[in-house]
């Protein structure tokens, strides 16, 4: 890309990957801004969730468009509606959910870019069924993404 093109995604349009049941239009790639960042639109259906994990070479913003999320980000937990903006720092777990009854609509800004290579990857795994964690996990690996194992109980 050269420095000084713009971008122009008109609405309803990127390249949209079903990632585990979940919509993720990746409107603005990394190959399109020198890396410098990706942007994607996040369907999240009701119920849904992503547990948590850890990006150790990215910084992860959300902007909440419609519906609303539960996010927990290292030892906080908050609820994300309409209209408000999160940043999830690298190198801090953190896990969101949609606890509601509509779809989740979220802009996703992940800096720097790159990431986006593990939704193309990640949606390519059976979407009817629930994922290999082992995929899942060797999956995030080749991208920096660590999920974090549940506390052992005891």
């Amino acid at each position: 890309m050269k420095p000084n093109k713009h971008i122009v995604v008109p609405p309803g349009e990127g390249n949209t990957l079903n990632v585990l049941g979940a919509a993720y239009t990746v409107k603005i790639s990394g190959a399109e801004t020198n890396s410098a960042f990706c942007l994607t639109e996040a369907l999240n259906p009701p119920q849904s969730f992503v547990p948590l994990h850890t990006h150790t070479r990215e910084d992860e913003s959300f902007y909440i468009l419609e519906g609303a999320l539960e996010i927990r980000c290292g030892d906080h937990t908050f609820n994300a509606p309409q209209g408000t903006a999160v940043l999830l720092p690298r190198n801090v777990p953190h896990a969101f959910r949609n606890a509601g009854n509509v779809p989740a609509k979220v802009l996703i800004t992940l800096t720097p870019a790159g990431f986006e290579g593990f939704f193309e990857e990640a949606a390519q795994l059976p979407a009817d069924q629930p994922p290999d964690p082992k995929k899942l996990a060797a999956i995030g690996r080749k991208y920096g993404l660590e999920f974090v194992p549940p506390p052992v109980q005891g």
